[in-house]
């Protein structure tokens, strides 16, 4: 990016990512120009400070009489074929993600980490284990603070990224050293269109590796498994169903480490913080991402021991009157709320509703028949689950009026032994800004 000075970018969204772009162009010699749909007034604040660092701001209805800049960053909650970008790639001006504008500019290796569900335990957790090696870590993406302007300054050894469909999508040249890709199930179809465009989104960044790259791939998943025929990179396989030759494997009891039909190492289960099958796929991806730069299995294992988990996915909150509340704001899918189900033996009291991504939320019915005591639903998504449930045979539910309620609901029907679960199979955006932010309020209803 050294021909950027003086160059007239566009960047859409002024949330946390744009934001951070433009900062980095500023820092660049570049003249950003920063577009939102949203009504000047609407714009938070730290985007309307950028007009007086010589950001040029286009608010709203407001639109430039011709594409007069060199380049465009899209912000990944942007749907980058709006009116906007259309015309910008009419004109023939590049657009790109905040994710690529951050690769171009960086020094240090990326560790990529995406999927459907486990993206920012097993992200955090890779972060975790190479700092305790003493290696100097970034971590950011989907997870934590916009990697833009981060990136570009860091010159520690690994940037580890967490990254969604909706980033990886608009990049073009971003490759990591090591990818890893967990899992796919259907999400965000009301953004791809279709499994195929989901699968190709989450597959690009694993095509443009290079013979000296690794992939750290999921056996277990066809889609994701035909990577290996796809990418150049050494293949580093995880399973949670087979015995592998080569490869990392969960027996029940352990993680266990195969190189050419011999175990080298073995992780118990008890000595591994984080509990629940799915965080077992979590620590082998991690491990494997690990071992593949060069940290020895026994770091790995302290590390495991060690890692606390993460905020908003199967966090405790407190036990009271018996009643053990839950956060899992995380879980914005039906698959990530399977899991979730899948750790807790019930009764489960379940908050379900949100935004809708047209997800099918009938897979849940099987473990909601078996764990679920009630489920409260509420948000855009609340006739849709409801229909689901009803058409399942499954009677057990109340309908809230809005995420507070909802709360409410389910504080009062818990008794002791129950678990109280927000695990709502649905993103956050009808009422909140972001999964953390629902996740938050969720705290902080139960603990008054």
């Amino acid at each position: 990016m050294e021909n950027i000075k003086d160059k007239k970018v566009l960047v859409v969204g002024a949330g946390r990512s744009g934001v951070e772009a433009c900062r980095l162009l500023l820092q660049a010699g570049a003249r950003p120009l920063l577009s939102d749909s949203k009504e000047r007034e609407q714009w938070p604040e730290n985007a309307l400070a950028l007009e007086k660092q010589g950001v040029e701001l286009m608010c709203g209805r407001q639109f430039a009489d011709k594409v007069d800049w060199q380049l465009a960053v899209v912000s990944p909650g942007v749907p980058p074929m709006i009116p906007l970008l259309n015309i910008t790639r009419s004109a023939g001006v590049e657009v790109i993600g905040e994710i690529e504008l951050a690769y171009r500019f960086s020094h240090a290796p990326f560790l990529g980490v995406t999927g459907t569900n486990g993206k920012t335990t097993t992200t955090s957790l890779l972060g975790f284990i190479l700092e305790k090696a003493g290696l100097d870590v970034l971590v950011g993406g989907n997870i934590g603070a916009a990697l833009a302007l981060n990136a570009a300054s860091f010159r520690g050894d690994y940037i580890v990224a967490e990254l969604s469909s909706f980033q990886l999508e608009t990049c073009s040249t971003f490759k990591p050293h090591v990818g890893v890709h967990l899992n796919l199930t259907p999400d965000h179809l009301d953004r791809h269109g279709s499994m195929e465009n989901y699968a190709a989104a989450k597959e690009s960044m694993f095509l443009r590796q290079s013979a000296d790259d690794f992939a750290v791939l999921n056996f277990d998943d066809p889609i994701v498994s035909s990577i290996a025929g796809k990418t150049a990179a050494q293949a580093l396989w995880l399973s949670l169903e087979q015995e592998l030759d080569d490869g990392m494997f969960f027996d029940g009891e352990a993680i266990r480490v195969r190189e050419q039909g011999k175990t080298v190492y073995s992780f118990p289960c008890r000595d591994i913080f984080i509990k629940g099958r799915h965080n077992m796929q979590n620590a082998m991806a991690a491990a494997l991402a690990a071992h593949a730069v060069g940290v020895d299995y026994a770091v790995i294992a302290k590390a495991l021991a060690d890692f606390p988990g993460v905020p908003h996915r199967l966090e405790f909150v407190c036990e009271k009157d018996g009643v053990t509340y839950v956060n899992d704001s995380k879980g914005t899918n039906p698959d990530s709320t399977y899991q979730a189900l899948q750790a807790y033996a019930g009764p489960i009291v379940l908050l379900l509703g949100g935004y809708d991504k047209n997800a099918d939320f009938s897979r849940l019915l099987p473990l909601i028949k078996e764990k679920v005591k009630l489920a409260v639903v509420y948000g855009a998504t609340l006739p849709k689950i409801k229909s689901c449930l009803q058409e399942n045979g499954f009677d057990r539910f109340t309908a809230a009026d809005g995420f507070r309620d909802a709360v409410a609901k389910a504080c009062e029907a818990a008794e002791k032994g129950d678990v109280v679960m927000l695990s709502p199979a649905c993103a956050s955006w009808d009422e909140f800004d972001n999964f953390e932010q629902r996740g938050d309020l969720f705290k902080e209803l139960v603990r008054k």
